[in-house]
């Protein structure tokens, strides 16, 4: 069994992302906890919404009820992005070169390095929000589907139309697939055509006995990983035709007992799946062995995350009831 790191938070943590070999944890409340040769605080938001890593830069950006978009970086320091008063900042992504997309009501706002930005209105709420993996695009997820924007030129939007509502969405690493949640118990995708003029192809992934709420792609991008069930659904994306016609593998089942956060290791095809009970579990693709990570504890697994070395691994639960297991052993 490796040895775990406790951390207890107040309240709900919404997510954990690392700087470094630096776990940082976002609370609801506001505050961003870091352990960094003991526990440090930084008061970021007056009720906390969203926060992610940006993959581009060693630091966290975040998104409150007070309506400020925050940067923070590795030794805590936090500087102001954007501001909407009285807006909830729900949305988020982080793109090359310092620019930072978010969202609220039926905008997204993408702001560039140099301070500016550009604004993009849909005809419902956005819901979720990402970058292509070169930034050029990005991808809002709202009623009915899919709006493509490019990021640099004032064209029209591809649209990706599907009927229901998406709540989140993300692109491949390679950026031939969008994928998005969904409000009922699905994933939808398209798979993009190069050529122009051409159709973008549906790809359905159903049979979920709950929302799908955590996403997370294997580091070369053959595989994507879904919360939703009692085991990680593994969707294969390694043909030109992904997921289509081809059933997705079952990680770590346990009866009953939902996933609710997957994580896939940085380096290596071995996915971590967090459950409704607090237990955590490490599993290899090629032969689905399974390690026990943390056993249950208060609370449903919220978020996770890898260090850089993927010899540390970062957990949050929605009860506060946080820590870091070494996994080197």
């Amino acid at each position: 069994m490796p040895t775990v790191a406790p951390l207890d938070i107040d309240g709900h943590v919404l997510a954990v992302e690392f700087l470094g070999d630096t776990p940082f944890f976002a609370s609801a409340a506001g505050a961003i906890h870091r352990l960094e040769g003991g526990e440090k605080v930084t008061e970021a938001h007056q009720g906390m919404l969203t926060c992610i890593r940006d993959p581009y830069s060693d630091s966290l950006v975040s998104g409150g009820e007070d309506g400020k978009v925050l940067r923070i970086a590795a030794d805590g320091g936090v500087t102001v992005l954007a501001e909407a008063p009285r807006k909830w900042i729900t949305q988020l992504a982080a793109g090359p070169q310092g620019t930072v997309a978010y969202a609220y009501g039926k905008s997204s706002f993408v702001r560039l390095a140099d301070g500016s930005t550009k604004e993009f209105t849909e005809g419902r709420t956005v819901e979720g929000i990402a970058f292509a993996p070169k930034g050029l695009r990005i991808a809002v997820a709202r009623y009915n589907g899919v709006s493509l924007h490019w990021v640099g030129m004032t064209a029209q939007p591809i649209n990706l139309e599907w009927k229901g509502a998406h709540t989140g969405v993300t692109f491949s690493p390679d950026g031939q697939f969008v994928v998005t949640t969904m409000q009922e118990n699905a994933l939808h995708g398209w798979k993009m055509d190069t050529k122009p003029g051409a159709e973008a192809r549906h790809m359905r992934m159903t049979g979920y006995p709950a929302k799908v709420k955590s996403l997370s792609w294997s580091n070369k991008g053959k595989w994507l990983a879904s919360s939703g069930a009692p085991a990680a659904i593994v969707w294969p994306f390694q043909g030109k035709d992904g997921p289509m016609g081809k059933a997705p593998l079952e990680l770590g089942t346990r009866a009953n007992i939902m996933a609710t956060s997957v994580k896939f290791h940085p380096v290596e095809d071995i996915l971590a799946i967090g459950f409704i009970d607090g237990m955590i579990l490490a599993v290899r693709i090629g032969d689905a062995k399974e390690a026990l990570l943390r056993r249950p504890g208060k609370g449903a697994i919220t978020s996770m995350s890898w260090s850089k070395s993927g010899k540390l691994l970062a957990f949050a639960s929605e009860a506060g009831d946080c820590g870091v297991v070494d996994v080197s052993a």
